[in-house]
């Protein structure tokens, strides 16, 4: 199991003698499966350990649920230990069976469990990570073109946004962000939060979407009668996303996010919109986070291949988003359906170095 010897190499690497995940992500990450049930907590029901062998750990109340449910990922003898839900929180229960220094993504009570921040174990994708995202990828953007094919004018951005999270969780998919601007608040607002504002002249649906632990974000632009500026700022903002993608290959490996980053605001300039990075952060690399990490300029977060990355560049009024795995060459995680129109646009050549052309979404007019 790839991700056991990747623990393996931390708990060697750190002489440590084991590690725990008890927040959702990283609990997916490992196990497949979910610990939440309450949305308001930062660590869920459940935490997975290893300490040369996995074990889960619950309390008496989610122990039955999790070991038939929750645990698709592990081999059918793992332990799934309990301890009185009455007794004592999960990081003290963790505490209580921790020998030696130790790591954990939550805090523990006591001083030799050190925290962890696992994004760099959840990078790059495994295989089996891969297979899950196409699936989430596709029902994420046939959930999201469906809605956005029955939108009308005078729809509120409540309604479609209640629209989104239907058709997502119609699909088994959860809704972190569901965003909606219609035609005046797009043009005002990057984040914009639904509200009984009408959609007007054309809207943007934009989500981030959550099954098994992975995130996928795409943004979907429909117009019913479109300002002329639109499609001109649609193509600018998919050039620039084509542009950090380009940028993401070319450096996998040996390059960091702020290179990426570089390459971005250089696009911005070149294709006449300076400065323009500054009012929206342009996204990064997805896996087990809308975004693992969020480039900025100098940030130092290695670029790994294969990886999912969600960039998402915005030019007044106009959104350019989907989730792609990058590696040799670049698979779209979120496509366009059939009934969605596509444009082929090219990455910002004197920024790249290279040719790159990639078709991406373009406005559905109704």
């Amino acid at each position: 199991m790839e991700k056991v010897d990747r623990l393996e190499a931390v708990l060697d690497g750190e002489d440590l003698s084991s590690i725990w995940f008890a927040r959702p992500n990283a609990f997916a990450w490992l196990t497949g499966g979910s610990n939440v049930v309450d949305r308001e907590t930062d660590a869920g029901v459940a935490a997975v350990g290893y300490d040369g062998d996995l074990r889960v750990l619950t309390d008496t109340i989610e122990a039955d649920r999790i070991a038939a449910e929750e645990l698709p990922d592990l081999p059918d003898d793992t332990p799934v230990e309990t301890f009185p839900w009455y007794a004592s929180s999960l990081p003290e229960a963790i505490a209580e069976r921790v020998e030696g220094p130790a790591a954990a993504d939550v805090a523990v009570p006591d001083a030799e469990v050190e925290h962890v921040d696992p994004v760099d174990l959840r990078q790059p994708l495994t295989e089996t990570d891969v297979e899950r995202y196409r699936a989430l990828g596709r029902d994420t953007a046939a959930a999201i073109e469906s809605v956005a094919h029955g939108l009308a004018p005078d729809d509120t951005e409540h309604e479609a946004a209640t629209s989104l999270r239907a058709a997502l969780g119609a699909r088994g998919i959860e809704s972190p962000v569901a965003l909606v601007g219609g035609a005046d608040r797009a043009t005002r607002y990057r984040h914009y939060t639904p509200t009984e504002s009408e959609l007007g002249d054309y809207a943007l649906l934009s989500v981030t979407a959550q099954r098994e632990g992975l995130h996928a974000s795409c943004t979907r632009t429909v117009a019913f009668d479109p300002p002329s500026w639109l499609d001109d700022r649609h193509t600018i903002a998919a050039r620039i996303e084509t542009t950090a993608l380009a940028a993401t290959r070319e450096i996998a490996g040996s390059g960091t996010a702020g290179d990426v980053f570089e390459a971005i605001q250089d696009a911005y300039a070149t294709l006449g919109y300076e400065g323009e990075w500054e009012l929206h952060h342009q996204g990064g690399a997805a896996g087990f986070a809308g975004r693992e990490w969020i480039a900025t300029p100098d940030h130092p977060a290695d670029v790994h291949a294969p990886m999912a990355y969600a960039w998402n560049p915005t030019v007044q009024g106009a959104k350019s988003e989907g989730t792609v795995l990058v590696g040799d060459g670049f698979e779209a995680l979120t496509p366009a359906g059939e009934e969605w129109p596509t444009k082929a646009v090219d990455a910002v050549g004197e920024v790249v170095g290279s040719e790159v052309e990639l078709e991406r979404p373009a406005i559905l007019e109704r």
